[in-house]
């Protein structure tokens, strides 16, 4: 990766934190839903999109989605606890190589995400770590429910692009989705797919970053 690299923008989910959300889906099919079917059904993906990007809230998302699985008797804290089976949590390493990162970079968090998860991952970062935000970690935070964008979604990248005052070639965008590395490149950003398997720690050692392109 070329030295005049200046920011780094990471994912979330399957980057910084680890997921897994065939979870979700097992717990589903033991009560008899089909996944495959959930993950085709064009109503399922439009209640997806919308909760990601903020225009229905937790209480709506859960209300359109108990309705479709047939699951109206099912609690919101039940609901909720199979939701967020599909979160693991973020390893101690992880968030001490973002803190040596952002020693020689300007970091910033990119993640399409619901405020349900949110809400989780916040209490372990706090609870575990110490930091009451992901703005804490990183110089900024992007969050899809609260910028009503989502990955792929080019705006999304323009708008922080725009208010943090980057330039493309200047940033690099680490995530595991070959789609939303596509876009990024389109834009002019530099990109590297990471895959689940990789360690954010690695990523000095493996020459993808340099230490010292900061001052």
């Amino acid at each position: 990766m070329s030295a005049k690299i200046k920011n780094i923008i990471f994912d979330l989910g399957g980057v910084v934190l680890d997921i897994d959300e065939s979870i979700v889906y097992k717990e589903l099919e033991k009560m008899g839903i089909s996944t495959s079917e959930l993950t085709h059904s064009k109503e399922f993906i439009d209640i997806m999109s919308k909760f990601d990007t903020g225009i229905y809230t937790a209480p709506t998302f859960r209300k359109k989605t108990k309705a479709l699985l047939g699951l109206e008797k099912m609690t919101d804290k039940r609901f909720d606890a199979i939701w967020n089976a599909m979160l693991l949590d973020i390893p101690r390493e992880r968030i001490a190589a973002l803190e040596q990162i952002r020693k020689h970079y300007k970091i910033f968090l990119m993640s399409n995400s619901n405020v349900i998860h949110y809400d989780l991952y916040v209490r372990d970062l706090q609870l575990r770590f110490g930091y009451n935000e992901f703005d804490e970690l990183f110089n900024k935070s992007y969050f899809s429910f609260a910028e009503h964008l989502e990955k792929p979604d080019p705006r999304f990248f323009e708008l922080i692009l725009d208010h943090e005052g980057l330039l493309p070639e200047e940033t690099l965008f680490i995530d595991d989705t070959a789609a939303n590395i596509e876009v990024a490149k389109s834009l002019g950003i530099n990109t590297y797919h990471i895959s689940r398997e990789e360690l954010v720690r690695n990523l000095f050692e493996k020459g993808v970053l340099k230490e010292g392109v900061v001052s």
